[in-house]
């Protein structure tokens, strides 16, 4: 991981939020876990696990999703996350129960900023993450499908940010539709409230893929193995580059390029497989920041 993307990471994992401002779900025998974790062969799966309340993105599923994408972020196993849903809807986006007066304004501040430290964590980790998305993504749904790398979407699927409509502004979710999509796309989406298909959602670049729905874990999972054959600091390096070039001007975004192109050559890995090339042979990765030379 660069020096930028490990500073923010800790940055996020050390928040100045207060522990109450994180709820902990805890799930008992009557109350499954918001989210399910699993992980094998270095694909991690991260499952919203509330069908009955469309996987709303409460301060609780916030806190649950942000601990299943931290968990050894670090271990050079994980390779890929996939971010998916349980039932017919990804996400409906925020719990509006939560944001009545009787909540309160910082109880409300609580709620966007946890939001928006979710979607700076998924771009800031240091492996990819793909949203497979079966079903409606709405408002902060919608946000989480536009803040993940990668998104493979069943061709009935559709995304909206509704908000607008009961009078709350998709503001949040503009950050990252805004920055996903064309601008004049992403301002009638938020000014109508009006959902998209999943073609049109592909036309405009909100995913990457659409496939019909039965294909649509095979297709996910076939780009996740891809991933997982090529050097996790590798990747890591090269995500990390690709976010931060994109917030510069053209030729600062080059001389960033650049810098990270050389540092890339000077990782074991990235002269391995070069060597790898050149001897016409598979790659054997470390998986690590090793270095070859200065």
């Amino acid at each position: 991981m660069s020096q930028t993307a490990a500073l923010r990471l800790t940055r996020f994992c050390v928040r100045r939020l207060s522990p109450s401002c994180w709820s902990r779900a805890v799930s008992t025998p009557s109350t499954p876990p918001l989210t399910i974790r699993e992980q094998e062969d270095g694909i991690r799966r991260i499952i919203l696990n509330n069908p009955k309340k469309r996987n709303a993105l409460s301060l609780a599923m916030l806190s649950s999703l942000r601990e299943d994408i931290l968990t050894d972020i670090d271990d050079k196993d994980l390779r890929v996350i996939i971010i998916s849903a349980r039932g017919s809807v990804f996400s409906s986006g925020h719990d509006l129960k939560e944001l009545t007066s009787a909540h309160g304004r910082d109880y409300h501040t609580s709620v966007f900023q946890a939001c928006s430290e979710v979607m700076t964590l998924i771009q800031d980790a240091p492996v990819p993450v793909i949203a497979m998305v079966k079903g409606i993504a709405t408002a902060a749904g919608c946000q989480l499908v536009a803040s993940c790398d990668i998104a493979v979407a069943s061709e009935r699927s559709t995304f909206a940010t509704p908000g607008v409509n009961v009078g709350l502004f998709c503001s949040t979710p503009g950050v990252a539709i805004g920055r996903a999509v064309p601008r004049k796309v992403a301002m009638e989406m938020l000014f109508t409230g009006r959902p998209i298909t999943a073609q049109e959602a592909l036309l405009h670049g909100l995913v990457s893929k659409v496939v019909s729905e039965e294909h649509l874990e095979e297709e996910t999972m076939s780009i996740a193995r891809r991933v997982c054959e090529s050097s996790r600091p590798v990747v890591a390096l090269g995500k990390a580059a690709f976010q931060r070039q994109m917030a510069q001007g053209r030729d600062a975004a080059y001389a960033t390029a650049t810098a990270v192109m050389v540092d890339n050559l000077a990782l074991r890995d990235g002269q391995e497989g070069i060597r790898a090339f050149i001897e016409k042979r598979r790659p054997v990765w470390t998986n690590s920041n090793e270095k070859a030379h200065d």
